[in-house]
């Protein structure tokens, strides 16, 4: 391998791209990142990319508009370094929430940074479970979407659950919760949601199917402040539940979440780490799993030009 090199594009992305590599069996890609007194970004590849296959990782973690900056200033360094292709890696996605025009005068951010990477340069991106598989269409350049699924199936499998039920937070989630269902052999239930007043809040209210005395499973893609997660497992709680668990592929846990999180019904909280999770956030009840052996397969796959289907979602 030696005409590849992957390069981390923040402090932040450092450890998860250092396991990539491990895993690749190459050493990270030397670089240097720095920030002038009038707040510039500055890059420098401290190596030679010419005529290379080049991958730059980038987390998600605050300021989220900083390593955009640092992320498209990569890009451009190496385009003008002459590398053959270059690959931006997301394990999670920045601004994904922002996938339509559901209000008057509002963007399409996640449109935008689909735009701003290829305008930058990148001939392919790879993300993980984005939030709304939509967004791959956003790209006139190839977008893999890798799916941290089969990794969080074989997590729960491990724990041989008895009378397992797995728990549709609302309507949309279903067809998620169907996929999980079938692989566990397992029934499914739905957490029904009304809104309440004016503040267009969703109130977790009833549940649809049986959970008494059953260890009832919540996936989704990403819990961000827990505030619809808690909700879903005080519901689940009152109708009888014997454990509550939640699986997730990106822990954003911002704000209140964490303290949430501690205090709430659920025994465990299963992430992965497309997010770094710092250490002030990591409790017991919190459990990171790593993608990295994801990523490093796909950009191995990649690079020996083999297919990539079975590391999709399916």
């Amino acid at each position: 391998m030696e005409d590849l090199k992957v390069f981390s594009c923040s402090n932040e992305a450092d450890g998860f791209t250092k396991e990539v590599c491990d895993n690749l069996g190459i050493e990270m890609g030397q670089i240097t990142r720095m920030k002038f007194k009038n707040d510039n970004n500055f890059v420098q590849l401290l190596e030679s990319v010419r005529d290379k296959d080049v991958y730059f990782i980038q987390t998600t973690t605050p300021p989220v508009n900083e390593r955009v900056m640092e992320l498209l200033i990569c890009i451009e360094a190496a385009k003008r370094a002459s590398a053959r292709r270059i690959t931006v890696v997301l394990p999670y996605y920045m601004y994904s929430r922002s996938d339509k025009k559901d209000q008057p005068r509002v963007p399409i951010t996640a449109k935008l940074i689909a735009e701003l990477l290829e305008a930058a340069g990148a001939n392919r991106v790879i993300s993980c479970d984005l939030h709304n598989a939509a967004i791959q269409g956003y790209f006139n350049i190839n977008c893999d979407r890798l799916s941290a699924q089969s990794l969080l199936q074989t997590y729960f499998k491990e724990k041989n659950f008895k009378d397992m039920v797995i728990v549709a937070t609302d309507a949309g989630s279903t067809k998620k919760a169907y996929k999980y269902s079938k692989f566990f052999g397992c029934p499914i239930a739905m957490i029904d949601k009304r809104r309440e007043g004016n503040d267009d809040r969703a109130i977790a209210s009833t549940v649809i199917g049986d959970v008494k005395g059953k260890t009832a499973v919540v996936f989704d893609d990403e819990v961000d402040t827990a505030g619809s997660m808690i909700e879903t497992a005080n519901v689940l709680k009152e109708y009888g539940a014997k454990e509550i668990y939640a699986g997730c592929t990106h822990g954003v846990l911002s704000g209140p979440a964490v303290e949430r999180i501690k205090n709430s019904p659920f025994k465990e909280l299963v992430i992965t780490n497309t997010i770094p999770l710092p250490k002030e956030k990591q409790i017991d009840k919190i459990k990171v799993l790593s993608v990295a052996p994801l990523f490093a397969e796909a950009i191995r796959r990649l690079y020996e030009h083999k297919p990539m289907g079975d590391l999709f979602e399916k």
